[in-house]
């Protein structure tokens, strides 16, 4: 039998599991009627081009095996189709496809995905049921928790709503046909959930970096249920953000900030963030919160899975901090960046002199 981890996000009333495992998809039907979603109404899938190759039709068939009926939307692959454009097609085709408050959307794919879709499903009919079916590593991270977003070209994320999935299915085959850049993209959120708040993780990370790279079956589980685990005991304690949910956004502030510049198409998520991470472990020995040695290991550790830690490209320090001060923690235009104080230890830090960020910048600029 193959092994197969369960975690719960503790919500409550909104409470729901995460099943990780290889083949798990096959389980799928049973899932959504374990999670009470209805095989009265209709379901829409939501996924991307490339995933949708591998996996839509199998999806439907083993939907339609357990009695639901299916339609799907498809949408380019890539963080351009978090748009309002794209948002209003597939609120077009829900409406068209005869979508009631008991019908439910599946996001099948990458953080875009899910994001997109988790987002459609918060705001059709006020909100209805919203499955996960994470096929990248990156989305280990963004398919729990219940963040859903579409981008504006100003700033990254900055339409978007909570709203928690009801199950979150996690098959660990499909990470095996992702191209090695989106792989690497995904440790960088695996990596981070050991920086804010697991050392001992931080250190199983180091040890087993070639055989997680190459992709180990059973490492990879344990994995993306520690790295899980993380959130989901921060997700229950504070749900909305209100206060350790802030946490989670380590290295994010810069990573965003990238992204946005840069149309969302030079960097994907995962490396922006990872730099991003690098930044802020170096702002924090600059202002005496971290000792000596936090950024050299976290550049050290982030490029053991062939991820970038240099400045990207040719972006101006001034435009970073520019687009720094539209991302969603900034409150009175003034920054609040999560820090490291050591490595699996951060925290929330605010009024931090620009000035020091932007030497830090600049530094890494000439670097």
């Amino acid at each position: 039998m193959r092994h197969e981890e369960r975690l719960i996000v503790d919500l409550g009333e909104r409470s729901y599991p995460i099943v990780i495992g290889e083949g798990v998809l096959q389980k799928t039907g049973a899932l959504l009627l374990e999670a009470g979603i209805s095989t009265s109404s209709k379901l829409l899938i939501v996924t991307d081009e490339h995933v949708a190759a591998h996996y839509l039709e199998p999806l439907r068939d083993v939907l339609a095996e357990a009695g639901y009926r299916t339609t799907a939307s498809v949408i380019a692959a890539g963080e351009q189709s978090k748009s309002l454009a794209v948002y209003d097609r597939i609120m077009t085709e829900a409406i068209e496809a005869g979508l009631d408050r008991k019908s439910a959307i599946l996001a099948l794919g990458g953080g875009v995905v899910g994001d997109l879709a988790g987002f459609v499903a918060a705001t059709y009919m006020r909100g209805i049921h919203f499955v996960q079916l994470p096929t990248t590593l990156l989305a280990h991270d963004s398919s729990v928790g219940g963040k859903v977003a579409i981008n504006h070209p100003l700033g990254k994320n900055l339409i978007g709503a909570f709203h928690q999935p009801r199950v979150v299915i996690y098959d660990t085959s499909a990470l095996r046909t992702l191209p090695k850049r989106e792989v690497a993209a995904g440790f960088a959120e695996v990596v981070k959930h050991g920086l804010i708040s697991d050392s001992a993780f931080v250190d199983w990370l180091e040890e087993h970096a070639q055989s997680l790279w190459e992709l180990d079956s059973e490492l990879l589980a344990q994995a993306i249920s520690r790295g899980c685990a993380v959130k989901a005991a921060i997700v229950s304690n504070d749900e909305t953000e209100q206060g350790q949910r802030a946490l989670l956004n380590l290295g994010h502030t810069f990573g965003h900030a990238f992204e946005a510049l840069s149309a969302y198409s030079v960097l994907n998520h995962g490396e922006a963030i990872s730099i991003g991470m690098c930044l802020a472990a170096k702002v924090a020995e600059r202002v005496g919160l971290a000792d000596q040695g936090v950024y050299e290991r976290t550049q050290r550790l982030l490029s053991l899975y062939h991820l970038p830690t240099g400045w990207p490209g040719d972006l101006t320090p001034e435009a970073v901090l520019d687009a720094m001060k539209r991302d969603k923690k900034t409150v009175g235009g003034k920054l609040a960046l999560v820090l490291p104080r050591a490595i699996g230890h951060v925290e929330v830090v605010k009024d931090i002199d620009e000035a020091i960020i932007l030497t830090v910048m600049r530094e890494e600029v000439e670097a």
